[in-house]
Order: structure tokens, then sequence, then C-alpha cells
């Protein structure tokens, strides 16, 4: 497993939108295995994009298991995500690998159900709550080409310099 450059802003290919995913093959399994690898190797990273590492396809991997007292899926793979149904809301503070400087208070939704497929193709359907929604609505977000700093709630007060 390679461990994949990550695009930080302002680059503007952050910026771009990325295609579906329509081949599930080795290749793409290999991908997916290379991504949750750059994500592990970033402190703290629970979820990472493939639109974070220069590609433009659909790809999500969210881990918030080593969170304590977090309750999740574990390590989920979301191939073509789609948040079907959002309830809720609350703001919460955001940090990304791709912002890797600054941290910021967001309003997410609470509550999520996202369908997908995982990287074998299989359709995948989750409800997730709280820090694992957030996460999850983190990375959707990157495949659209947003960043957190597009939803801060205000730029003044709610962005954050990193303690290092």
């Amino acid at each position: 497993m390679a461990v994949l450059k990550i695009l930080v802003y302002p680059d503007p290919r952050l910026a771009r939108v990325s295609q579906a995913v329509t081949v599930f093959d080795k290749e793409l399994c290999k991908f997916v295995d290379d991504l949750e690898a750059t994500m592990r190797a970033g402190p703290g990273g629970v979820g990472i994009a493939a639109s974070q590492v220069d590609v433009l396809q659909r790809i999500v991997i969210v881990d918030v298991s080593s969170k304590p007292k977090i309750s999740s899926h574990g390590r989920l793979v979301l191939v073509n995500p789609q948040i079907v149904v959002s309830e809720g809301s609350l703001v919460g503070r955001e940090g990304c690998m791709s912002v890797p400087d600054y941290t910021g208070n967001v309003v997410r939704a609470r509550t999520i159900q996202v369908v997908a497929q995982d990287e074998f193709g299989e359709r995948q359907e989750y409800l997730c709550e709280g820090y694992e929604a957030r996460a999850v609505q983190h990375e959707i977000d990157h495949l659209d080409g947003l960043l957190f700093l597009d939803r801060l709630v205000s730029r003044r007060r709610d962005l954050f310099r990193r303690k290092t």
C-alpha cells in the first residue's frame, strides 16, 4: 500500500466535482487500500475522499472507530455515496487534511441515511449519527468540490488556527 500525496488548500483542484465509479475491479480495490493507508498515515484522520489525492472518482473512506465513546459502523468504504435522508442539525468543529492549519465550526445534519456501493460494487446502506454522520457529510462534500471552509457558520468568528 502506498501513501498518496494530499492536495492542500488553496489548490484549485480541490474545487472539482468527482465522477461516478462505473468499473469495480482489482485496480479500484488497490486504490481503496492506498487511500486508506493515506488516511491512516495522517494524525487523527477519520476520513478521506479520493478527490483529496487528485483522483476524481466518487470514493470516500470513513472510520471513526478510534474515537472513544463514539458509536460507529467501523470502516466504511463508500463508493458513489448518496445521502437519502438527513435529520436535525448540530454545530461542530471540523478539521481537514487538506486544510491542515485551520479548524472551523460547521452546521451538519445530526443523523443521515447514506446509500453507496462498497469497493466490490455491492449496495450498502447505513444510518449514521453524530460524529460519524458529520465525517461522512464532510467527505461527501469533497466529492462535490466543497471544503468545510465553504460551510463555516461565520468566517469571522468560526475559523480557528490549529494549535501545533
